[in-house]
């Protein structure tokens, strides 16, 4: 059995642990011939396949990145695309193929999927924000690293009285700017699940500096004031229809000053939080991911995607994993409003 492996959209910490993890079980436990698509789904796309032997994989565990490039492309948006993917997977050889990605990758996984391809799907996003898997590798990671920041910034801030506003990633879902702003302590935390209100933000602002105190407001690239809109860094779209979001912490950072008269910075970790070597748990994680998903193509149980249920790894459908966003609920936010100001 010959099984290609792609990992799709951002990248992020753990990628290369999924790959490891397959490729040793794949050759090891199987007898596959195991090869990498480069650049996500323009791999297949346009045959860009190299095998993968196990001593390419075997220091890639703490690695952050990935070994096999990746890309937003969508085969869905070109002239030719799914046929292209079909023909080039059949001269060379392939039966099966693993893809690594979030909600994007993975939509179109389910896709190829119903069009007669054997894809078994990996959750990857930092966001944490797909639907059907407890976490995913990556996001413990830049929760880590989210929070090592705030704790530098803190300092910073205590020492010239000044407020800090930190800019994390997150789109739709706020569940770094959640965890990273309760680990780090942060007086407020802003979220796209949750339209904030301006005026109750330079409160509990006021409330700290009154304290003598360097307040510390964390916020999600995807958060809206009240009737305000998302703040862009450009208009264009991607493949997927996605605009590039930033600037609401320098914004609300502007804000803070206009209204409280008192000096306000703006810091945006931006790719900062995808960068580096993978956590412990992320390396855990990928791997168990890795393991399982081999299990599912040998099996020959495509159309799904490998997940976390507690403490196990189970299968779900594309079709369910695919389905709707994983969002930050009200309650979790309730539990977090006793520590704002």
């Amino acid at each position: 059995m010959r099984v290609g492996l792609l990992t799709g959209g951002g990248d992020c910490p753990g990628l290369n642990a999924v790959i490891r993890a397959v490729v040793r079980k794949g050759i090891e436990a199987y007898g596959w011939e195991t090869v990498g698509f480069r650049n996500g789904w323009q791999g297949p796309i346009e045959g860009l396949v190299r095998p993968i032997v196990l001593d390419q994989v075997e220091d890639i565990l703490t690695r952050g990145g990935t070994i096999l490039g990746s890309s937003r492309t969508n085969p869905y948006k070109i002239d030719g695309g799914v046929e292209r993917i079909k023909a080039n997977l059949a001269e060379h050889g392939v039966d099966a193929l693993i893809a690594i990605g979030g909600e994007d990758t993975l939509g179109v996984a389910k896709r190829l999927t119903d069009d007669g391809i054997g894809v078994v799907g990996v959750p990857k996003t930092i966001d944490n924000d797909l639907g059907a898997t407890d976490y995913t590798f990556g996001f413990d990671t830049a929760v880590h690293i989210a929070t090592e920041a705030i704790d530098r910034l803190r300092t910073t801030a205590e020492s010239h009285h000044r407020a800090l506003v930190i800019e994390v990633m997150g789109r739709h879902a706020g569940w770094i700017a959640l965890h990273s702003g309760l680990a780090g302590g942060a007086n407020v935390i802003l979220v796209p699940e949750r339209h904030f209100n301006v005026n109750q933000v330079v409160e509990w602002v006021k409330r700290r500096f009154e304290r003598e105190y360097a307040p510390i407001i964390v916020v999600a690239e995807g958060a809206l004031p009240e009737g305000g809109e998302e703040k862009l860094l450009t208009g264009e779209k991607d493949a997927f229809g996605h605009v590039r979001l930033g600037g609401i912490g320098q914004w609300l950072a502007e804000e803070i000053a206009a209204r409280t008269g008192k000096e306000s910075r703006a810091v945006v970790l931006g790719h900062v939080q995808r960068g580096g070597t993978p956590t412990a748990y992320d390396r855990v994680l990928a791997t168990r991911f890795g393991l399982h998903a081999a299990d599912a193509v040998q099996d020959g149980d495509f159309g799904v995607m490998v997940a976390l249920r507690g403490t196990d790894i189970v299968r779900v459908k594309l079709s369910e994993a695919t389905a709707e966003l994983k969002t930050v609920p009200a309650s979790r936010l309730q539990e977090a409003e006793v520590f704002f100001g």
